[in-house]
Formats: structure tokens, sequence, C-alpha cells
């Protein structure tokens, strides 16, 4: 079913749009402060403990939650909050930066192989090859060729940033399906950061970090921006917002088809990154780039085939008729 005949997908296609740019711009704001002299896990940690103290009203709010889906809360934290900043951050001091970023933005192909073989429900061809077109698209972008390093344990953690994306899209979807009562989506989201934010206090150790940063400026493309300013926007804006949008348009759309769309991030960040760092583009990740968007609107334009039960990677009515989203 096409976005113009169904309205919720093509919300939820604009919701996923919005994630990607607001995780996209984390890494611009980030890149500065951890070049003032922050510590790279201990931005994750600001991060992440600014947006579940944003979000604790919330969290009040809906304080009964943790008696009713403790194992979705615990969940989310550990994998979409504290698990793939932490194996992400820590494979970047092993591996190169693009070749983590390419492993870790597997998680959309890592997705539609647990619909298919774990759950054992049927995807659609043009699903599986926007996953292809997506993950090649990434290789240019991140211009793979250029410094693989085949550390072991680097890549053993890439890869678990990836697998714990791939909770991070599964578990958002949970509540949505029929007979179930979903999880009030700003809920998950509040708990699943305060469980994040209390797994990367014991990994950041932020007692350690050199907070004098944070009262002083940082260089944005040799322009001086108050530091806090830039950690106001990763945590309101790449944080989140990023974590709202994213958790409603998976639930709008698919784990799979919501996957290849964040795919979208790299290609954000990237450009992000030109226009805002003085960090140019060459033509291989340009035409990267183009790669990615097209996979991304063939997966979410795929449609059940015929005779067929429908498959996940379209989504189906019963996402039309669920509640909004839930994300960490």
């Amino acid at each position: 079913m096409s976005s113009h005949h169904n309205p919720g997908k093509g919300a939820g296609l604009g919701l996923a749009l919005a994630s990607a740019l607001a995780f996209g711009g984390s890494g611009v704001a980030a890149k500065p402060l951890i070049e003032a002299g922050l510590d790279p896990l201990h931005v994750v940690w600001l991060r992440v403990a600014g947006a579940a103290l944003v979000m604790l009203p919330v969290a009040v709010r809906h304080r009964a939650l943790p008696r009713r889906r403790p194992a979705l809360l615990a969940g989310f934290g550990l994998l979409a909050v504290a698990g793939v900043q932490a194996c992400y951050f820590a494979a970047l001091s092993r591996i190169p930066v693009g070749v983590a970023l390419l492993i870790e933005y597997l998680a959309p192909a890592l997705v539609l192989g647990w619909v298919r073989f774990v759950q054992r429900r049927p995807v659609t061809r043009a699903a599986a090859l926007g996953v292809i077109l997506a993950a090649g698209g990434l290789a240019c972008v991140v211009e793979i060729w250029s410094g693989l390093s085949f550390d072991a344990l680097g890549l053993v953690l890439a890869l678990g940033a990836a697998c714990c994306q791939v909770g991070y899209f599964v578990l958002s979807d949970q509540g949505s399906d029929a007979g179930k009562a979903a999880p009030d989506p700003l809920g998950v989201i509040a708990y699943g950061l305060l469980v994040g934010a209390a797994v990367l206090t014991v990994l950041s150790r932020p007692w350690t970090m050199d907070w004098s940063v944070l009262a002083g400026s940082a260089r944005l493309n040799g322009t001086a921006v108050p530091a806090v300013a830039l950690l106001a926007w990763i945590v309101l804006v790449a944080t989140v917002i990023a974590y709202v949008t994213g958790v409603l348009s998976v639930r709008r759309l698919s784990p799979q088809v919501a996957g290849v769309v964040a795919c979208l991030e790299a290609v954000i960040a990237t450009v992000l990154a030109w226009v805002l760092l003085g960090e140019h583009l060459s033509a291989p990740q340009v035409a990267g780039g183009a790669v990615v968007l097209v996979g991304a609107f063939i997966a979410q334009s795929a449609t059940p085939a015929e005779g067929s039960p429908q498959p996940v990677a379209s989504g189906g009515p019963e996402r039309e008729l669920s509640a909004r989203r839930t994300a960490a």
C-alpha cells in the first residue's frame, strides 16, 4: 500500500525522516565538545542523562508502567539506549569511524533476518532490495575502502551496536500487535532513558569528567559556540525528539522499513558535517547518499505479495489501529 493511499504510513515515513534528521545532527554537535576536551563516553552520558532528566516528569506520570512492562523498559534502556551508544563508542577506539558506522547500520538487514527467520513472517522482495541498496550506499557514504582495520574486538563491538539497534526497532514495535494494550510511547521513552542513564553512569564514571569544558565554548567550523548550547541541542533534539519520532515511526510503519529509512542518518550526518564542520563530500559519498535514498524509497513503498499474508515490511492495518509508538 503506497503512502498516498495510507495516511498512517505517510505520517510514519515523515516521522522516520524527522528522526533520522535529529539523530544525524548529534555528531555535528558532539564533535566540537569532544575536541574541546570531553571524553566521547562522557558526551554520551550527558546526552542520555540530560534527556532522562527532561523526561522525568513523564516517568512520574506513568509510574505504573514499570510494574506492567518491566522487561520492555529494561530491554529498551539496555539495548536501544545504553547498548548502542556504549558499543559504538567503544568500537571507535579500535576501528575507523566509517567502518563502525557501516557495521552499526547493518541493523536493517538484521531486522529483516529477525522477521523472516525468527518470527517466520514473510517479507517483500522490495524490502529486501531496499536493505541491500541502503547497505551498499552506506558503504560509499562512509568510504569503507579508505582504511579498513580488521581488529577483531573492534568489529565485534560494532556488530554489538548493530544488534542493539535491532533491539531498538524490534522493541519499539512491542505492544502494536492486535490484542495487546500498547504502552504509552512517552512513558517507555522516559523509563528507557532512565535505565540507559543508570547503565552509562557505571560505564562512563561522570565524576571523572572535566566539567569546566561546559562553561566555555567549542569551535564549530572555526566559530566559537557555547558548549552548553551544543549540549542542549544533543539532549533536546538529537535524543528526546529523535527517540520520540523514531519510535512513533516504527509503530506506523514496521521495524525493517523504519530501519532502512534510519540509514539516512548517515547521509544526513555527512551532509551536516560538510556544511557545518567543513568536512567535504567526495563523489562516491554523494553517489552513495543517492543510493541510500533510493533504497529507503523502495523499502517504504513495498506492497504485499498477492495471495500471501501481509508482510511485516509493508506495515498493516493493525499498525494503523494501534496506539502510538514507544521509544527510549
